[in-house]
């Protein structure tokens, strides 16, 4: 149980070498359980695929929420102004907060869009430490989402 635990606490905290991890115990058991090193190769590969796309898929799910959040506070802004945005998820790991400017905007006829720049706060007081991206919103029927073909590659890392 607590192998599963740290398993999990590892996934959520966006860890690339959590399938490795998985891979390898998951491997050594099922070759020690079979005696045959190939079966143990086999299923060490696997699980390190399976895992993978466990943890991108989440952390991709994540990012999407955080850039939900950043494009509704930014949509209900007038250009120029700023605001603070910040998303809680229910599993308490990697909240985020940070402020927005509105910078300009984009109208066109084919679609009303933003551009926004957002930092990403860490820490507080003394030790804050602030890191500035940009974006591009536009508004769709179910609101302002995010416009971005590859918003800030630094931000999310491997996700992209």
């Amino acid at each position: 149980m607590r192998i599963l635990l740290l398993a999990a606490a590892v996934s959520l905290a966006g860890c690339n070498a959590t399938g490795k991890i998985a891979a390898v115990v998951a491997g050594g058991a099922a070759g020690g359980a079979t005696g045959n090193p190939a079966v143990g190769f086999l299923v060490g590969v696997a699980v390190d695929a399976g895992a993978n796309y466990v943890v991108r898929y989440y952390g991709r799910l994540r990012q999407g929420a955080e850039q939900d959040a950043i494009a509704q506070v930014a949509g209900e802004l007038p250009v120029g102004t700023k605001a603070a945005w910040k998303i809680e998820y229910d599993i308490p790991i990697g909240d985020e907060h940070g402020g927005l400017r509105v910078v300009r905007a984009i109208d066109t006829k084919l679609a009303a869009c933003r551009e926004v720049a957002f930092s990403v706060d860490e820490g507080g007081g003394g030790k804050l430490q602030r890191a500035w991206f940009t974006a591009d919103i536009c508004k769709q029927a179910t609101g302002w989402k995010w416009a971005s073909a590859e918003p800030a590659v630094e931000r999310w890392g491997f996700l992209q």
